[in-house]
């Protein structure tokens, strides 16, 4: 195919077009959130620094609070992307979906100036509902929390009102359809106000693990099954049986892997056990489903159209059962997680699961995305590496950085002082931790360089090149 003769951009869905604005903020938060990560960084190596201007937690709250946000703009951006294609017709509700939209962007802008600028209330009713509910990564106001059901509701009724009107439903439907509802209820426990530490704490866990982590796991699995057909033909069988798979131990694994909190609340010290083993077992299906589609692809010479997409979703698989499964089942065991819990190891462990279940796949999405409204059959080049290699090196050092500050904290804090808060305070002058706090903030920097790279080659128009190997088309 020559360049002359070379196809222009097919139209979008409307509701591809608004999955355009989701990727667009949820690109810009990505940026916002790597802004305060770094601030947050830097506070470890200036512990005076912005006094009395704007204080650590507050850095901290916006780090991890637009984290969550952006990831989820994201999500719903990539099933309005694919919804249309998968089910063959525009979506239901699309008028009520711009419309959130906008109402969403406005509410993030106003917890964000929120946080920035009152930053902290009275203990009182006025506080939980206009600054902050106190709630690690549900510190949004409760207003904005209702607001947040309120949009996942109309999500919800987009997907499901999509499927009614088509139809038509497929395996990868009946597990998202499926999702939506833990989706909406599990987060409803981010509004209870229990004063008993233990009892909210127990419910914490639950909005974490089953919600940030479980529900996520189940709709991010969806997507990557929709982007392996779609960028690299896998068959539609291979990653369904995989999506089955993936649900069968979010219900089992999941729930029981909660368990390696428990004992911190005071629960029965065997969950330290349950809780350990079976936390580790929820990545391995959507590492399988990976690996399974490369090994179909490779069996048909591993076509693809869109090497970044490829590459993204390879580290996907890799960073999720990595940072996931292997970092989560390493510190999660009864004997370390007596030592681990709490420290910057943690820490190492959420970078790492965050980075590698979630952020990998939505940037394989949007180079899905790139590709279709640039309209090049080829998607390749150089640029992309760029922002690919800076972020993984990026990522990867920082969670070694954040592992060696955590070791650190774990034998000299715990292991050898005791967990007092002299032994807090000595292990946090230790060499090793010092060590991994400033190679955390020169990673960090690296990272930083990666997203705009990312952002450069999202928004270049590509250069035009003609199609190299056709994608299979999916069974």
């Amino acid at each position: 195919m020559s360049v002359d003769t070379m196809p222009v951009a097919e139209p979008l869905y409307r509701s591809q077009r608004l999955a355009l604005r989701y990727f667009t903020a949820a690109i810009a938060l990505f940026g916002v959130m790597i802004v305060f990560g770094l601030l947050s960084a830097a506070y470890y190596l200036f512990p005076s620094m912005l006094f009395n201007t704007l204080n650590f937690n507050t850095s901290k709250i916006m780090h991890i609070d637009v984290l969550v946000i952006w990831l989820l703009m994201a999500f719903v951006g990539a099933v309005y992307w694919y919804l249309p294609k998968e089910l063959g017709r525009e979506m239901a509700g699309i008028r009520a979906a711009e419309i959130t939209f906008w109402v969403f962007c406005v509410a993030v802008a106003l917890v964000a100036a929120t946080f920035l600028l009152v930053q902290y209330g009275s203990a009182s009713e006025f506080t939980l509902w206009f600054i902050n509910q106190g709630r690690k990564y549900v510190e949004a106001p409760r207003w904005a929390a209702i607001g947040i059901v309120a949009i996942l509701l109309v999500f919800s009724w987009n997907v499901v009102g999509t499927c009614v009107k088509a139809r038509r439903m497929t395996g990868i439907m009946w597990v998202m359809v499926l999702d939506l509802i833990p989706l909406v209820v599990v987060y409803l426990d981010a509004f209870p106000a229990d004063t008993n530490m233990s009892t909210d704490l127990y419910w914490w866990w639950w909005l974490v693990h089953m919600w940030v982590e479980s529900t996520w796991e189940v709709l991010i699995g969806c997507i990557m099954a929709l982007v392996l057909m779609d960028v690299m033909g896998t068959s539609r069988r291979i990653v369904e049986a995989w999506l089955y798979i993936e649900v069968m131990l979010v219900l089992g694994a999941g729930i029981l892997g909660l368990g390696h909190h428990y004992f911190w609340i005071g629960t029965p010290q065997y969950w330290l056990a349950i809780g350990g083993f079976f936390s580790a077992l929820e990545p391995l299906p959507l590492l399988g489903m990976v690996v399974h589609a490369v090994y179909d692809a490779g069996m048909h010479r591993l076509k693809t159209n869109n090497q970044p997409a490829f590459y993204w979703i390879t580290a996907e698989a890799l960073g999720n059962f990595i940072g996931a499964g292997i970092w989560g089942f390493m510190m999660t065991l009864p004997q370390i997680n007596l030592f681990s819990h709490g420290t910057q190891w943690t820490v190492s462990h959420g970078h790492f699961a965050f980075y590698g279940a979630y952020v990998c796949g939505v940037i394989a999405v949007m180079y899905v995305a790139r590709q279709r409204v640039t309209g090049v059959p080829m998607l390749a080049g150089r640029t992309w590496r760029w922002g690919f290699g800076l972020l993984n090196l990026g990522m990867v050092g920082m969670v070694m950085a954040l592992l060696l500050a955590g070791m650190a904290q774990a034998f000299y804090g715990r292991a050898i002082g005791g967990s007092t808060l002299m032994a807090f305070t000595t292990a946090s002058e230790n060499l090793w931790f010092k060590s991994g706090m400033y190679a955390r903030m020169l990673f960090g920097v690296v990272f930083a360089a990666g997203y705009v790279a990312l952002v450069y080659d999202l928004l270049r128009s590509p250069r035009r090149a003609p199609a190299i190997a056709a994608a299979p088309e999916p069974a």
